[in-house]
């Protein structure tokens, strides 16, 4: 162990926690590590790949967290790829290649990767001797970004027969992480939890006006002059709008947010890591597995989404272990903005209807194509996948398999010399499935129903061949749209259902809610800073005030008074809701309408192009639960 350390990673000594977790997957058990940003999570992996006799596959929520890892890994003469969406089939192909022969240690993924039935079939024929789930909170209904599709993971770890798993992630509370065990069976004595405290950074609130806040912040920023750093914002325009004031002001900063172009986003990005770019002002698409070292201030212009969110991104100062600085510029005016955010996913009990009645209806197995189901069904497509989910506890439906609806082929060489290439019955299979397909001028694709009536095989068996040939170079294989299709079980559509599932997402958006004030009590409080965090993920580490955040300094953040506004009352509801109620027809709801005038974005509204009308995002400024009362009164 200590050997690979010194040889591969030029290391000496493991920091604190990496030789308990890396010990534990040595000795076979699975693991847990809770670790703060940046002190080191991926070595647990990395280290123990290496000694492991077969594939470790790593799944992880961003594709920048994969390329970043790859790169580090190749630098080290480790064996390491990556399966995704970016790149073209030939790379693709020598991948699938490369690790079924053997040649990779470790093989990085989206978790939606393993929606492919494609790549699943693959797999199952691949030894794998460990798992390993990045950002690991995502499993957790009560983590700060549960992601549905990892509620999956664990089934998918018996379906590939994988005897370990390694969970990693920098933020969870008990809760989360009694959550993640359970599911996983990963024993008490194998969880190394840290601590979330880091002496280096230096955490400061100031409650401050929003007309206010580039007056406080420009001074602040002169202050670190000739020092790398992220303004973290919520909306896209803020983004724009601040980094352009402040170049304005002398101080140059670059607008990052996932409204930008993909080679725009990652230039910014590589900019930033080689020092060209001090300052990025970013959205929260900024930050994940940016792993450079000389960070040395965090500012958050707007509140973050939580306290895990705030945990994770000054995560991201400091990591050099130097003192680093953290600013929040503390109001209640976007309150109503982050709380907007969580009640545009909650879909109305109209919607769960509608999602009821299609299982209902469906015949035997109940196939979805998830965009146009959300569109259908007017649910937000992650509170749609969560709604699926949520049906799969119940029992309602359970997933069978996934599929591309269309699976196209280019032959690379002359087909006759292609089939002569294999003999016997493999050669007449081929010929099968080449001569049932249906062919334009270039490309071909596979029909599946022609092939059953000429050929009695598996489906699998036709994916297996036809992604051989494409590893080898001999055609070029493009997939399309997938479908996902589950199994049925009628008799779990009970009378009680859509209440059930109506009133479970009402906990899950009361307790989004609650997580939002508990955010402004946190940053209002006059108790360490540091102190609340570690009391907040349960760490016993830190068991006293800190003595160099803003409260132990004696500056505990003051709120100001929010400016009032108009009072809803004194709107005409009538006249406001006349040109959507028009445009809605019969799909016209309180909750829709209230949607509509917070600036709210539901699939029914880019499908009706509502954000033209004169009445949309008129009352941004106000609480959507209270324009809804406004309306449902009026």
């Amino acid at each position: 162990m200590y050997s690979s350390l010194k040889q591969y990673f030029g290391f000496e000594q493991f920091r604190l926690g990496q030789e308990s977790v890396i010990q534990a997957l040595l000795d076979g058990h699975s693991a847990a590590a809770i670790f703060p940003t940046g002190s080191g999570k991926s070595l647990c992996y990395q280290l123990p790949a290496l000694h492991l006799p077969h594939l470790t596959l790593v799944v992880s929520p961003l594709l920048a967290l994969i390329q970043d890892q790859l790169d580090f890994l190749q630098s080290k003469g480790i064996a390491a790829a990556s399966i995704q969406s970016m790149q073209s089939p030939a790379e693709s192909a020598q991948v699938y290649k490369n690790v079924a022969d053997g040649q990779i240690k470790i093989l990085f993924i989206s978790v939606e990767r393993l929606n492919s039935e494609r790549f699943r079939t693959f797999l199952k024929k691949v030894p794998i001797s460990l798992m390993v789930v990045d950002e690991a909170h995502c499993i957790s209904e009560w983590g700060h970004n549960f992601r549905p599709d990892y509620l999956k993971l664990a089934s998918y770890r018996e379906e590939f027969s994988i005897t370990q798993v390694l969970l990693l992630t920098a933020t969870a509370t008990q809760k989360v992480i009694q959550d993640m065990a359970a599911k996983f069976h990963i024993d008490i004595n194998h969880i190394t939890l840290t601590g979330s405290y880091r002496r280096n950074l230096n955490l400061s609130v100031v409650g401050v006006n929003e007309t206010e806040k580039l007056a406080t912040l420009v001074p602040w920023l002169h202050q670190h002059q000739q020092m790398h750093g992220i303004i973290y914002v919520t909306l896209q325009k803020t983004a724009e709008q601040v980094a352009q004031l402040l170049t304005e002001q002398g101080i140059q900063a670059t607008a990052y947010h996932a409204g930008l172009g993909n080679e725009q986003r990652q230039q910014i990005q590589q900019q930033f890591m080689n020092g060209q770019l001090p300052l990025i002002v970013a959205t929260i698409a900024f930050g994940m597995g940016i792993d450079k070292s000389d960070i040395r201030f965090v500012v958050h212009y707007d509140l973050p989404k939580s306290i895990e969110n705030y945990a994770q991104e000054i995560g991201r100062a400091g990591r050099d272990g130097k003192a680093s600085d953290c600013l929040v510029l503390a109001n209640k005016n976007n309150l109503n903005v982050l709380e907007n955010f969580v009640y545009a996913d909650t879909p109305e009990s109209t919607a769960i209807d509608y999602i009821i009645n299609e299982i209902a209806q469906s015949q035997g197995n109940w196939e979805v194509v998830m965009n146009s189901l959300s569109s259908q069904s007017n649910i937000r497509l992650l509170a749609l996948k969560t709604l699926l989910v949520y049906l799969e506890l119940e029992g309602v439906i359970e997933p069978a398999y996934s599929y591309y609806a269309e699976y196209k082929y280019k032959f690379l060489m002359p087909e006759n010399e292609l089939v002569a290439r294999f003999h016997g019955e493999r050669a007449q299979f081929l010929q099968t499935i080449f001569a049932t397909s249906d062919k334009a001028r270039t490309w071909s694709s596979l029909n599946f129903e022609k092939m059953q009536q000429t050929y009695q095989c598996e489906r699998s068996r036709v994916l297996t061949a036809i992604d051989y040939l494409d590893q080898q170079g001999l055609i070029e294989l493009q997939t399309k749209q997938m479908t996902q299709v589950y199994k049925v079980d009628k008799n779990k559509i009970t009378e009680g259902l859509r209440d059930e599932l109506t009133q479970r997402f009402q906990q899950k958006e009361s307790s989004e809610i609650q997580r939002i004030h508990h955010l402004l009590a946190f940053f209002a409080s006059d108790q360490c800073l540091n102190l609340q965090l570690a009391n907040y993920f349960s760490d016993s580490h830190l068991q006293q005030a800190c003595g160099h955040c803003s409260v132990c300094a004696g500056r505990p953040a003051i709120m100001p008074v929010v400016g009032s506004l108009m009072p809803l009352q004194q709107y005409n509801a009538e006249q406001l809701s006349a040109e959507i109620a028009a445009k809605l027809g019969k799909d016209d709801s309180a909750v829709l309408r209230a949607r509509f005038f917070c600036g709210l974005t539901t699939p029914i509204f880019t499908r009706l192009k509502v954000r033209q009308l004169s009445g949309f995002a008129i009352l941004e400024n106000y609480r959507f639960s209270d324009v809804l009362s406004w309306i449902n009164n009026a």
